[in-house]
């Protein structure tokens, strides 16, 4: 390694640096190398004659360093790193109250996997940070023009895979509603200045005695900087920034693709300078201090290197908005400390007060309490912004080491603020009665004391809030927490809180603006974040049945907080004549927001996301049926119901399990129902729909049944399917000896499907009531089939599904187990029994227990003599005499024969009336026949006067 020189402003530091290695390292080639270079970078970013702004992304000594150098500079052209094709939305920021985030989304993908989407880039806005400053100087400023230079949001996920890490970009992470703002979207950080190296960050964390690197961050750089110069804020940057690249694993991919964001950046400033003549004297680049100290061969505008070759984006569609963000979303997001961005917020308004500077606002900004013209200065208010003879670039200026004197000198210890730090003591105490801890003056008082004994310990002359709350959590926080909100959580509240941003109206994309719109006669705020209620009568104001449709859209749409129905349901053929809603769209903003991007009315969208379900890979005919439901439900689109009926058709035919078939034979029954009462003919779609599935669960049945991964309900629901269906779709053209072969080669093991299928013969006629009745009666005499039975009568329980009119006989032979089985097997038997039907038959229970009470006595005290339908003797009835009724009916049929030729031409029977006969003279050949063979008479006579429901279930 060359020795390094002692030439320039940084010749003595970097001599003294390289002396101290020597000293002190044991291996000082390396270590010399990296403090040299950090010097060396340093010496060449302030030596570029485009000045370099290095920041931290929300930090308040980044924004107070910007407000007092554009004040000083005045620059005509900024250069700021964001992702250029987000430039349009800027100007929307006047109608928003930060923060918000700028955001990009991309729900239809092209030449990016599928599973990605949808795709989501944010970059999150405070008015702390000197992004904002720069933006808002420049969009209130005539003359001055803003240029993003970062790769585009296409860019983003071309060069980065979806499940890389936070360098730069990162998912969004954290719980909560408020962390939740942000969804799942790739954030965008500007001046990301974490260290790489999990070493580093734990040796900092431990020697500065802090918990997080937010908290180190703000002991030992925002402080510091807070009140610093220019030139030694930039130099501190610089060195920092330089530092945590250096320290970084060489090759990586992350350091590849920084690398190749800072050439895009480095070409796309040269391409614009070049372009406009502008005097780079009279620019500033504002980029993240990593990127400061960047080696690229494209760094700086005289660089002989060539421009880095961009690729183009892909056809991917992006849409771009504003969403609201929060600081817990931006703790959570790109992972600070929960709390620091509400302290760094504070910390801003606090420096800015004391240090008497006026910052950049937006004109008209909401949630300010200065306009944005006031933040102007008098240079930037005319139209020439011609910089002052008095402020000169600091490029032209020879370029001083500050750097020694920052680093060698003591830190300006402050006072302690009694009256600050009492402050604080007593509104915790405050804020924690009203949350339910017992803390009183004495608590204010400990903590107090504790905040200042921490900072002692961590050699701090005043406690940070960061001291204040781990006293404040050491002292009031006992054991358990008594309501929503911890001690720490309170402490975040009182320091600042979670400020929520919200986007205005004229900021909204259509669709959003136009459901506001459509909303208005409900007469509420529908901005606020808070729930409101809303109250439809549609009898009394039959004009609110537009507000009722789009609510129900919105609550297909959006998340289950947005619009919650209190009162009233839409289900098919049914619309409630009350409505009560609870509405939080101004509080779920970004979901409505989102929504907008995928197109410009409620209805659009909607009949997209039913297509798309029914499209999609795990497109299932029971989801296309639920979708042809919902389509009937909000759209009422005979177009979309076939289009989507003729989907759920050949999702059917596709399907290769009976996962699905509960839902598949709930739905179809209901929609049935519901068009057969509502259109004069059944759809094509739904007539296609039976004849598949009737076909479909013939062929499948067999398997199933017996397959073990395939539950008994599922196979119930099949039966019911074919059952329930069977005339249908025989009168469509089906046959049925398609069941009958099903059923036929049907060969289950398990206890339950068993009796499923004997359910199945019977409904069939293969297997009569008797037979069915002593297979059971064999079951329950077999000891080791005994404990099996609980299983045999859940298979039972869900016959009832295909074979309704088995409930007498389930009832029965439910009964008969419980009179038959000794106690010392009926009762380890009858938890068995009820968590089989709890588990598998719930629904079933109710028609079981309908039956007992028609066939149990009703009064305790027909008990006794209550013999069961089921072992009742049958009664003898007497023998009706045939030939006297029969007599009777040939004289009524003589003396009116107009009824019988009128029977006789409709059945087309030619021919005519046979002489008469003296009815009393001999009886007809019928009545002959039957008396001659009273058995037959008298069998038909006791089944239909024998009493007892298995006798009604025969006779059906």
């Amino acid at each position: 390694m060359t020795a390094p020189t002692v030439a320039g402003p940084f010749g003595a530091l970097r001599e003294q640096l390289t002396d101290a290695v020597a000293a002190f390292a044991d291996s000082p080639d390396a270590l010399a190398g990296i403090l040299a270079g950090i010097v060396d970078d340093v010496d060449r970013a302030l030596g570029e004659r485009l000045e370099i702004f290095p920041v931290c992304h929300h930090s308040p000594a980044s924004g107070l360093a910007m407000v007092r150098r554009l004040r000083a500079k005045q620059p005509r052209v900024i250069y700021l790193e964001l992702c250029e094709d987000l430039q349009p939305l800027l100007g929307e920021l006047r109608n928003c109250r930060l923060p918000v985030a700028v955001q990009a989304f991309a729900s239809e993908l092209a030449d990016f996997p599928a599973d990605w989407g949808p795709l989501s880039v944010v970059a999150p806005v405070t008015e702390a940070s000197a992004e904002y400053q720069a933006i808002a100087y420049a969009l209130e400023t005539p003359g001055v023009e803003l240029v993003l230079v970062d790769r585009s949001t296409d860019h983003v996920f071309q060069w980065t895979p979806r499940a890389d890490g936070d360098d730069g970009i990162g998912p969004a992470g954290g719980a909560g509603e408020e962390a939740a703002l942000h969804g799942d979207a790739v954030g965008v950080e500007i001046g990301d200045l974490r260290p790489r190296f999990a070493e580093l960050e734990a040796y900092l964390l431990h020697h500065g005695k802090v918990r997080h690197w937010s908290e180190w961050w703000d002991q030992y750089v925002e402080r510091p900087l807070a009140d610093a110069d220019h030139d030694t804020y930039r130099q501190v940057m610089v060195l920092i920034g330089s530092l945590f690249r250096r320290l970084r694993p060489s090759g990586s991919d992350r350091l590849d693709r920084d690398e190749d964001r800072e050439r895009y950046m480095w070409t796309r400033m040269r391409q614009h300078l070049a372009a406009s003549g502008v005097d780079p004297a009279d620019c500033l680049y504002v980029c993240g201090a990593f990127h400061a100290a960047s080696r690229v061969e494209q760094f700086g505008i005289g660089s002989a290197a060539p421009d880095f070759e961009i690729t183009p984006r892909t056809a991917t569609r992006w849409r771009y908005g504003l969403i609201p963000s929060s600081h817990s979303a931006i703790e959570a997001q790109f992972g600070l400390a929960p709390g620091s961005v509400s302290i760094a917020a504070a910390t801003w308004t606090k420096a800015v007060s004391r240090n008497g500077l006026t910052p950049f606002r937006l004109d008209g900004q909401r949630g300010t309490s200065t306009r944005g013209r006031r933040g102007r200065s008098a240079a930037a208010s005319s139209p020439d912004v011609a910089p002052s003879p008095t402020a000169v670039p600091s490029a032209a200026a020879p370029v001083a080491d500050r750097l020694s004197g920052f680093l060698a000198g003591a830190p300006v210890l402050d006072g302690l603020d009694e009256a600050e730090l009492r402050g604080w003591c007593v509104d915790i105490v405050r804020l924690a009665r009203r949350n339910g801890y017992l803390a009183s003056t004495a608590d204010a008082i400990a903590v107090f004391e504790t905040s200042v004994l921490l900072a002692a310990l961590r050699n701090r002359a005043r406690p940070t809030p960061y001291d204040f709350a781990d006293a404040a959590v050491t002292c009031i926080e006992k054991d358990v927490v008594p309501g929503r909100r911890d001690v720490r959580r309170l402490c975040e509240i009182l320091l600042g809180g979670d400020r929520i941003g919200q986007v205005g109206y004229d900021a909204l994309p259509p669709l959003a603006r136009d459901v506001l719109d459509r909303l208005q006669p409900l007469a509420l705020d529908l901005e606020k974040r808070t729930i409101q209620r809303a109250l439809l009568d549609l009898h009394a104001q039959p004009e609110l049945a537009g507000c009722s449709d789009l609510l129900w859209m919105l609550r297909h749409l959006l998340p289950p907080g947005a619009v919650r129905p209190i009162m009233g349901e839409r289900r098919l053929g049914h619309r409630s004549v009350q409505e009560s809603w609870d509405l939080a769209l101004g509080r779920d903003q970004r979901a409505l927001i989102e929504l907008g991007y995928e197109g410009v009315t409620v209805e659009q969208v909607l009949e997209q996301r039913l297509r798309r379900a029914v499209r999609g890979t795990g497109a299932t005919a029971a989801g296309a049926l639920a979708a042809v439901e919902d389509a009937i439900r909000l759209l009422n689109s005979p177009r979309l119901v076939d289009e989507l009926g003729e989907r759920a058709v050949d999702l059917l035919a596709a399907e290769r399990t009976v996962d699905d078939a509960p839902d598949v034979l709930r739905r179809i029954r209901r929609l049935l129902a519901h068009l057969r009462a509502t259109a004069p003919t059944l759809p094509a779609w739904c007539e296609a729909f039976v004849t598949t599935g009737y076909a479909h669960y013939c062929t499948l049945l067999p398997t199933a049944i017996a397959a073990e991964e395939t539950e008994v309900r599922q196979v119930s629901a099949m039966l019911g399917f074919l059952f329930a269906m069977e005339g249908l779709a025989l009168s469509l053209g089906c046959d049925r000896s398609q069941l009958e072969l099903a059923v036929a080669q049907s060969h289950p093991t398990a206890p339950a499907k068993v009796s499923l299928l004997w359910a199945a013969r019977h409904q069939l006629g293969l297997l009569p009531l008797a037979e069915l009745r002593a297979r059971c009666a064999d079951l329950l005499a077999n000891p080791l089939v005994v404990p099996a039975f609980p299983q045999y009568l859940s298979g039972f329980v869900h016959a009832l599904e295909p074979v309704p009119g088995l409930a007498p006989f389930v009832v029965e032979t439910m009964s008969t187990a419980f009179a038959r089985l000794p106690d010392p097997v009926l009762l380890p038997w009858l938890p068995t029994l009820i968590t089989t039907l709890r588990d598998q038959g719930p629904e079933l229970v109710p028609l079981l227990v309908r039956e007992a009470g028609r066939t149990f006595p009703g009064a305790l005290s027909e008990l006794d003599a209550w013999v069961p339908p089921w072992v009742a003797p049958p009664s003898s009835a007497p023998v009706v005499p045939v030939a006297e009724p029969l007599r009777r009916t040939g004289a009524l049929l003589a003396a009116h024969p107009a009824a019988v030729d009128a029977v006789a031409t409709l059945l087309g029977c030619p021919g005519g009336w046979q002489p008469t006969r003296n009815p009393s003279a001999s009886p007809s050949a019928v009545a002959a026949l039957l008396a001659g063979h009273p058995e037959t008479v008298e069998a038909v006579a006791a089944l239909l006067v024998a009493p007892g429901p298995s006798v009604s279930h025969d006779v059906h």
